[in-house]
């Protein structure tokens, strides 16, 4: 009867495991779908879209180094930015990333993302993305997103 137990206490163990990765997973990939939603809303030249990802009060900067060698940050309103992709022609701005990074604890979530951004179909920059995420209603938006640039990439 032990022996009986104890299979059975083993199968349930083995299967809330099973079921706790498999909710991981399914957090991780909604986040991955939250950030991929802006870069969609990118090459489709969608303006609205890009507003809906993010959160009211998202704050949207990009580190620069300026031409006499200094690092600066630039701050841009998300309504602006949105502005710009709507008035692009359709499929000219292509953000490719790399998703390196996911932690997530409850409603709050990291990304870290290599990207190369392509313009007209040729690469214009690459650098790195970094997304503090929030889960507001159970919908993921970004909260804070900070980009590096750069011209030198592999």
């Amino acid at each position: 009867m032990s022996t009986f137990r104890s299979f059975f206490l083993l199968i349930f163990l083995a299967t809330a495991s099973l079921g706790a990765v498999n909710a991981q997973s399914s957090t991780e990939d909604s986040v991955k779908t939250a950030v991929n939603l802006l870069f969609k809303a990118m090459i489709e030249s969608d303006a609205a879209l890009v507003k809906a990802s993010f959160a009211d009060s998202a704050v949207l900067q990009t580190i620069v180094t300026s031409k006499e060698g200094k690092i600066q940050v630039r701050n841009e309103r998300v309504g602006d930015f949105a502005d710009l992709v709507g008035k692009s022609v359709k499929g000219d701005l292509d953000e490719r990333i790399r998703f390196d990074v996911l932690k997530i604890d409850g409603p709050l979530a990291i990304v870290w993302a290599p990207y190369s951004f392509y313009f007209k179909g040729n690469r214009n920059h690459c650098g790195v993305d970094s997304f503090q995420m929030i889960r507001i209603n159970g919908v993921w938006k970004i909260l804070y997103l900070i980009d590096t640039r750069r011209k030198d990439c592999e």
